[in-house]
């Protein structure tokens, strides 16, 4: 087996993989450079700077496995190498104990004033007043995220003797009580917490998480640490919001555009900036190069892969049968958790009909994968799905049913929080994806990619109406409507496809009227 190497990796990486397999390391490719050399090679390993194009997957004739040293898969054309039976890898947890440290470094770093502090003693003045710091030890910090790296910090600030509180929807109350950590809303979060420090991955729902709405409920004292994701704080809200000492001060080691030289945060003494440095260690580069590695070897010897970021090869009867269900079960997934409230604590999957005949292993981890999708860095998949729901405290059941009553096949997910039981079920019809069910209420609607307002009420005469005229008010259509109710004049369910997403306000107006019990946006 011949293994190429086009990015700089660590040596410790590079002597697991000489153990098994001969080694090429070519660095600085340039992209046809890559093309013409890659038929030679089984295994290819990359960083960020090697962009694993189409072109490039479909030179590799030989590839079986494309490895990422390090925790994204940004470069590399997933979709292709899925296509072309190819297992992509990744190292997602290699640097979580780096970037703990480098935010519990930023941290005491702005508690104590130590850049500025340094600054000023090497310009040669001695000045001891305007750097009085505070203790960490008594307050209060609030975790944004606690996943891999969230749940990292929660440890080494006990430590510290912090009171920990964190807001995380995806995470189990045991979970959290385990690390002596309170689950709290998001607003609570600001307004309690002493440092804030946020874990998040970047997606289109937690894009500018902190912005002026968020930052008009924390304390003037609060110090915000971002080591997770540029985008997920305005920027410029930030900057101000310091300039005017509504936040006593930040530090930021990730940026919306990196790599940057020019900020409107470098502009202020009490914001500490470095450049995305969280998994900038030793032992975190050792770490991605031999996690990487040994999934290599792993791989070419026909064993599975542990953090595959791509399903692996699947039968071609199961795929005829269960194809059509993989975006079902996604779909499922991702309704299920927009409309759950409160804290997750069980998934419960059934499969009725004749998919319950078949190994149902990658519905599961399409249905992880969508419900996940919008607060994991993990693509979940069928080597991961229990990995990564074990590590979020979620107990996951599935149930088959060999009959099923009023379609050929069915799947429904039940996920069961703190405070309610949601229940949502979809199949397949002529080749297209519908959701049939929603708690106790039997529908049919076709997730075209569309904004969904799904409103409880009570059923009674006008209601309809009303809330048409809001929507009209708004200049928002609705493309379609869909109604349930349990009894006449009993409570009942509406679903409208809109165009565009109705404004807060505009929801805050539906909820306002007589006998509507909630009214929620969610997007298929």
């Amino acid at each position: 087996m011949k293994v190429l190497v086009a990015d700089s990796i660590a040596e410790e990486g590079i002597d697991i993989l000489r153990s098994h397999a001969e080694v090429d390391i070519k660095l600085g490719l340039k992209p046809d450079e890559l093309i013409s050399t890659i038929g030679d090679y089984e295994a290819l390993v990359v960083r960020s700077q090697t962009q694993v194009s189409a072109k490039v997957i479909k030179a590799g004739k030989k590839l079986q496995v494309i490895a990422r040293a390090g925790a994204g898969i940004d470069n590399i054309d997933v979709e292709e190498a899925t296509r072309q039976g190819i297992v992509v890898v990744n190292a997602p947890t290699g640097n979580t104990v780096a970037a703990a440290e480098h935010t519990i470094a930023l941290m005491l770093s702005l508690a104590r004033h130590i850049p500025q502090a340094n600054v000023v003693l090497k310009s040669g003045v001695w000045r001891r007043g305007d750097f009085t710091g505070t203790e960490v030890r008594g307050k209060t910090l609030g975790i944004i995220g606690l996943g891999n790296v969230g749940s990292e910090v929660a440890r080494r600030a006990l430590g510290l003797e912090m009171k920990l509180i964190a807001y995380d929807p995806f995470i189990s109350v045991d979970y959290a009580r385990n690390l002596q950590v309170e689950l709290v809303s998001l607003e609570r979060l600001f307004q309690e917490s002493d440092f804030i420090t946020l874990h998040l991955p970047l997606t289109a729902s937690t894009k500018g998480l902190i912005g002026a709405k968020e930052l008009a409920f924390v304390k003037p004292t609060v110090r915000i640490i971002n080591c997770a994701r540029g985008g997920l704080i305005d920027e410029q809200v930030l900057a101000k919001a310091v300039k005017e000492k509504r936040v006593a001060g930040a530090a930021i080691d990730v940026f919306s555009t990196e790599p940057t030289t020019e900020s409107i945060l470098f502009e202020y003494d009490n914001i500490i900036v470095t450049p995305h440095l969280g998994a900038s260690t030793t032992e975190a580069q050792a770490m991605v190069a031999k996690d990487a590695a040994n999934q290599i070897i792993d791989t070419l010897n026909g064993l599975p892969a542990r953090y595959s970021v791509n399903a692996p090869f699947i039968s071609a009867e199961t795929q005829l049968v269960l194809a059509p269900f993989m975006k079902v079960a996604s779909t499922v997934g991702k309704l299920v958790s927009q409309l759950a409230e409160g804290q997750m604590n069980a998934i419960q999957i059934k499969y009725d009909g004749e998919i319950s005949n078949y190994d149902t292993n990658a519905l599961k981890a399409a249905v992880l994968g969508g419900l996940l999708e919008e607060i994991s860095d993990e693509r979940v998949n069928l080597v991961n799905a229990s990995i990564v729901a074990n590590q979020r405290g979620l107990t996951v059941v599935e149930q088959k049913e060999i009959t099923c009553e009023n379609y050929t096949s069915l799947i429904t997910v039940q996920v069961t929080t703190s405070t309610v039981v949601t229940t949502v079920a979809g199949t397949v019809i002529h080749s297209q994806s519908h959701i049939v069910r929603v708690n106790n209420y039997w529908i049919d609607i076709v997730p075209t990619g569309a904004y969904f307002l799904f409103s409880d009420h009570r059923d009674c005469p006008g209601l309809i109406g009303a809330v048409g005229k809001i929507t009209g008010d708004t200049d928002i259509n609705i493309s379609s409507m869909h109604l349930s109710r349990l009894k006449h004049r009993g409570q009942a369910l509406m679903i409208l496809a809109l165009d565009e997403p109705l404004p807060e306000a505009q929801q805050q107006q539906i909820l306002s009227l007589p006998d509507v019990y909630s009214a929620k946006l969610v997007k298929l």
